[in-house]
């Protein structure tokens, strides 16, 4: 039978020797069979995979010039359909990869910092800064060239170091840069010269410019910033300054040490005498406290500010808590105010009525006294007439009195229960004044059950915190909070599970977040937190790791493990901005949270 030479012929031959054979239809069985037909060698090169390598190449890294040259290797091996070029790419890649892995890197490292420290000629800090950058910026991407071209810069500065002049206090813009190559070997008097030149530049180095600066700032600004009723020490630190940024070498500055050692220790006396002030006003100010209930009869009245001054004296004070206190103070005087109006009505009324009453009661004792007077006198008359007659006009004066003292009586009654009943009612409105008067001196900003911020707390403290922002030119960001699948714990385990997963959430975020950041309740399971001086992804971060957090910490109601989570839109104060635009700028990102699949933060 003559040999196939046609492929389809030779593939149907194979396929018919597949089953004569009774052998399985892997490929490797049919590849061989498909040779010995052939009669091609078995081990000849499977066939090249072109569209494999065409994806690799797609996927692969083109950053570097090592892996833009492996690519062209691989553009070559694809046109050719050779494994033999591929095969030479990927060795050179791999020799330079471990060329550059072998550079002495830790012992350049090490020669750059001795350098960067050692004093040059001509060259401060900044312009050794700059050096760098230039070889940083023109070896970007190619490690090797990084490589020669620092050791270069090390060398010109190891170079450059013999010939060393002084160094200026403040660098000069026109000197020259030395250069980089080696100088010519110099005389013993050169040498001599650029001894003496390197001793006077290390002396002048150590007064460096920029710590001057910041010295004779401090004491030009900061330090009269907090001595604002100590004119004198003002003058003095002012003075100091001056001398600071005029002192051009370190004899002057050394004369410059005794005056400054002298303004430090009247500011650590100034120091003790203020921490003794304050001392002293706090304990002033507690005496006041505990003899404010013992002064006024209705202590009950005070009890809220005095609760609220304590806790100010006993923790640190701070503007914030001290501007908090003010607010509630405020708050709470204004409704005592109007409350304890009311109750000063009331008792006058009272008071009235009771002065109407006495007089009422004198008023009957006088008539009842005449009446006694008046039947006396008819005794007289009755005793001593002697005729039937006369006792006609004096029982009919008997019987007229008798009858004006019952009108009386009954006038008196009458008004006796009206005043009953008055000091009754006055007495029950003065328990209802009071009732509220002892809750307005409870009164505060905060929500009952959280114990956060209610919207009046909320509103004030945006804007004190929206005036803070605006006069440091700072940074405010506002986060919306909203618990996910609050509805369904609510249905499912009732509302004081609810309530408790609202506590929960609370605290861990006043435990999580900063002392400075503000929280409040925005309504129902919606919490809105102030985070002053801070930057928008700084507050992303922080409320991520909140996430976290309330992640981490399980809740649990009635021994069953609940999974809380939150979802929360971001944003920053603008110009223009309100709370309310503020505020629905967050809604609209938490909703979008929300619809992306809960558990987010979201900016807006």
């Amino acid at each position: 039978m003559p040999t196939p030479t046609n492929p389809s012929e030779i593939a149907r031959e194979a396929f018919r020797l597949l089953a004569s054979r009774r052998l399985p239809p892997s490929p490797e069985n049919y590849r061989a069979l498909y040779h010995e037909i052939a009669g091609t060698p078995a081990g000849a090169a499977a066939p090249f995979p072109e569209r494999e390598l065409k994806a690799l190449l797609s996927a692969l890294p083109k950053e570097k010039p090592a892996q833009e040259r492996l690519l062209k290797r691989f553009e070559q091996a694809f046109k050719g359909k050779t494994w033999d070029e591929l095969k030479r790419g990927l060795g050179e890649f791999f020799a330079q990869l471990g060329k550059e892995q072998d550079l002495p890197w830790s012992e350049l490292f090490g020669d750059f910092l001795r350098q960067w420290e050692s004093k040059q000629a001509g060259l401060t800090v900044a312009r050794k800064r700059e050096a760098v950058e230039r070889v940083l910026a023109g070896a970007a991407g190619n490690s090797e060239l990084l490589f020669t071209r620092l050791q270069g810069l090390v060398r010109s500065w190891s170079l450059n170091a013999p010939m060393a002049e002084e160094i200026p206090l403040v660098e000069d813009d026109k000197a020259v840069t030395a250069t980089a190559a080696p100088s010519a070997k110099p005389s013993t008097a050169d040498l001599a010269a650029a001894a003496k030149a390197q001793q006077t530049s290390a002396q002048a180095a150590e007064l460096s410019a920029e710590l001057s600066e910041i010295f004779a700032y401090t004491l030009e600004v900061l330090v009269p910033s907090q001595l604002h009723d100590e004119p004198e020490l003002v003058a003095d630190a002012k003075a100091l300054a001056h001398k600071i940024r005029t002192a051009t070498s370190r004899a002057a500055m050394d004369g410059l040490q005794a005056s400054i050692k002298r303004f430090a220790f009247r500011l650590e006396i100034l120091a003790e005498d203020r921490v003794e002030l304050r001392a002293g006003l706090l304990n002033l100010l507690q005496l006041l406290i505990e003899n404010v209930g013992e002064l006024v009869v209705e202590d009950r009245w005070l009890a809220g500010q005095i609760e609220i001054v304590r806790d100010i004296v006993a923790g640190p004070l701070s503007i914030r808590s001290i501007g908090d206190a003010e607010n509630r103070l405020k708050e709470v005087i204004f409704k005592q105010g109007q409350l304890k109006h009311s109750l000063n009505e009331a008792r006058e009324s009272l008071k009235q009525m009771l002065a109407g009453f006495v007089d009422h009661l004198a008023e009957f004792a006088d008539s009842t006294s005449d009446y006694h007077d008046k039947i006396e006198i008819c005794a007289d008359r009755i005793s001593n007439a002697e005729d039937i007659s006369e006792l006609e006009d004096v029982l009919a004066e008997v019987i007229r009195e008798t009858q004006i003292i019952q009108l009386n009586a009954q006038r008196s009654r009458d008004e006796l229960r009206n005043a009953k009943q008055s000091v009754e009612d006055a007495e029950k409105r003065i328990g209802e004044l009071q009732a509220e008067l002892d809750k307005a001196s409870t009164l505060v900003r905060h929500d009952q059950l959280t114990g956060v911020l209610n919207r009046r707390g909320l509103e004030e403290a945006f804007e004190k915190e929206t005036a803070r922002a605006q006069r440091r030119q700072s940074t405010l960001c506002v986060a919306l909070l909203d618990i996910d699948n609050f509805k369904k714990l609510n249905d499912s385990l009732g509302h004081d599970a609810g309530d408790a997963a609202l506590i929960h959430l609370t605290t861990v975020i006043r435990e999580t977040m900063r002392p400075q950041d503000t929280v409040a309740r925005f309504g129902g399971e919606e919490f809105i937190i102030l985070l002053p001086d801070t930057p928008l992804e700084d507050a992303q971060t922080a409320l991520v790791r909140l996430q976290r957090e309330l992640t981490r910490r399980i809740f649990l109601h009635n021994n069953n493990r609940q999974l809380i989570t939150f979802s929360a839109g971001l944003t920053d104060l603008r110009a223009g901005d309100t709370q309310a635009s503020v505020s629905k700028r967050a809604d609209e990102a938490m909703f979008a949270a929300k619809q992306a699949g809960k558990n987010r933060v979201l900016l807006g």
